[in-house]
């Protein structure tokens, strides 16, 4: 009897291997900068799958641990991490993954640039695309609302100097709280002048490690809910290394994301500056929520790519009744699923990263940053579900072997699920994408956008495609007018689906565009199919259809 063994998928250059993320370069950059970065994107896709990659994976292999006391009974709170941790932050310093978009070399399409090292950079990291996230949405908070006391910090934070670079962490969320920051209970006591000592708890703080962390507190006085909330700043750790006034509860245990040092934490007087003026600090911290949802978008197409290759390379090297499994009709149709999932969730992520560099340079036109604000929460939920989904289907493409531990398959799916939950779960960003149409003429700007864009098409066959998306976009506008008739609950009951449809046709005249651009096989067939399905599945969630979600969800 022969002895059988599985020969398992292998990464190649995580850049020359991506043909969606090459075309979509050649799309939208001028060739003179294409010429520029592409060397250094091809350098960090060989990395990628190289030594990031190993590093990525021993960071996993040796989880962050919690020392609460040295020795000699002092209460120290250290946390360790591995060597590849530290390392993997060395090197993210060294690429200037933050860095790049704010030195600024090519203008608004810098995003382009450092977010396409993200997307390299993200998939083989151990999630330090996290921390990564935190400093940069912080860098961005403090270039548009820090004053001059808050130069030093933000040239930290955009370092490409491992000894001067730092991150932050992002501290909002709370027991009370979660998603409602308005219930933050973590008061300020002030100190003198911007100097305050905060007080309270917070149950998930990220990157506990970093030498900052922004955070939420309402100044002891000022009125409940969300805007008599402030925005501050915390050094964590003192001269001698040890954390001030900070005590670490506990590391939390999680599904995914186990290099990730995430703590409970209690402020006992914490030393902490107030940034960008008293009050109304929801609305401040936007600026930094906007980038890290971002981050999110590009960290969940990040991975579908990842999932999609290990997947695709298997399927050549994995024999099954006779032949290989990309010679099954059936299972090469699954994976042209996957891709197409993967090409529609890509270009809606990148979208908002054109946005993005837009309003920070400038550039942006008044309507541009109101699809910008309108766009991020969709992109950030819809990429973040089809990433799971994503995720889910390439383990089974694998059968026995995807749901192995030791295979590393399973930390696809673990930590995909994570990506839904950051930065605002799917029902709080579809309230927060329907409060955005609701405050202004955003769902006109968009409808007119998406008919500007689809407009003098030069593929022929792209022409049913542009008339599907528009029918989507008029049931949408209908579908907007009655549920603002209807009332909130009608509107907030149908919140989820009305943010999806916006996804699924935003993403449909982007497939158009990039279709019609490139004029290939490739990029025709994927808008065809997308524009192939029902873009616009709307709810109509009148009284009668409310009361029925009230007794399933009580089971009878």
């Amino acid at each position: 009897m022969s002895e059988f063994v599985q020969d398992p998928p292998r990464l190649g250059n995580q850049y020359d291997d991506d043909a969606l993320l090459r075309a979509y370069l050649r799309w939208r950059l001028p060739a003179n900068m294409l010429a520029e970065v592409e060397p250094d994107l091809r350098r960090l896709g060989h990395r990628a799958a190289t030594d990031i990659l190993a590093l990525g994976e021993s960071a996993e292999a040796s989880p962050p641990r919690h020392v609460p006391y040295d020795a000699w009974g002092h209460r120290v709170d250290r946390i360790e991490t591995s060597d590849a941790w530290r390392e993997l932050d060395r090197i993210s310093a060294t690429e200037g993954i933050v860095a790049t978009a704010y030195e600024r070399r090519h203008g608004p399409r810098s995003r382009i640039h450092q977010f396409a090292k993200l997307y390299l950079f993200a998939p083989s990291s151990a999630l330090y695309s996290c921390p990564l996230a935190m400093t940069d949405g912080a860098a961005r908070f403090l270039e548009v609302h820090g004053d001059k006391s808050m130069q030093p910090v933000l040239a930290h934070l955009i370092s490409r100097d491992p000894s001067e670079f730092w991150t932050s962490g992002q501290w909002m969320t709370e027991r009370t709280g979660g998603s409602d920051v308005g219930s933050t209970s973590t008061i300020a006591a002030c100190e003198e002048g911007d100097s305050y000592s905060l007080y309270g708890s917070k149950w998930f703080t990220s990157a506990t490690t970093s030498q900052v962390a922004m955070t939420l507190a309402r100044i002891e006085g000022a009125p409940a809910g969300s805007h008599g909330l402030s925005v501050f700043l915390i050094h964590l750790r003192g001269n001698d290394g040890l954390l001030r006034n900070i005590r670490i509860e506990r590391l939390k245990d999680k599904l995914g994301t186990r290099a990730l040092p995430t703590a409970e934490l209690t402020l006992e007087g914490t030393p902490a500056q107030l940034v960008g003026g008293a009050g109304d600090g929801v609305r401040k911290i936007a600026t930094l929520f906007n980038v890290t949802r971002v981050y999110n978008a590009v960290a969940a197409v990040a991975g579908m790519r990842r999932a999609i290759a290990l997947a695709s390379d298997f399927a050549r090297r994995r024999r099954a009744f006779g032949k290989l499994l990309v010679e099954h009709p059936l299972h090469v149709g699954t994976l042209a699923e996957m891709q197409l999932e993967l090409r529609a969730a890509f270009l809606l992520a990148f979208r908002v990263v054109e946005l993005l560099g837009k309003d920070e340079c400038g550039d942006a036109t008044e309507s541009e940053l109101k699809l910008l604000r309108f766009l991020i929460p969709v992109a950030k939920l819809y990429t973040a579900k089809q990433a799971i989904a994503v995720a889910s289907e390439a383990l089974e493409a694998f059968g026995g072997a995807g749901y192995l531990e030791d295979s590393g398959l399973p930390r696809l799916l673990r930590d995909s699920q994570v990506l839904s939950i950051w930065e605002g779960t799917t029902n709080i960003l579809s309230l927060d994408a329907l409060r955005a149409v609701e405050r202004g003429d955003v769902l006109a700007e968009w409808t007119s956008d998406v008919r500007r864009r689809l407009s003098g098409l030069k593929v022929t066959a792209l022409s049913s495609c542009a008339e599907r998306t528009l029918s989507a976009v008029q049931r949408i506008e209908q579908y907007a007018e009655r549920a603002a008739s209807a009332g909130s609950e009608f509107q907030q009951a149908g919140a989820r689906r009305f943010a999806f449809a916006i996804a699924r046709t935003e993403a449909a005249a982007l497939l158009i565009e990039h279709g019609n651009a490139q004029a290939d096989q490739v990029a025709v067939t994927a808008a065809r199919r997308w524009c192939a399905r029902e873009l616009a599945l709307l709810t109509e969630a009148d009284a009668e259809y409310r009361a029925g979600s009230v007794a399933l969800e009580r089971g009878g």
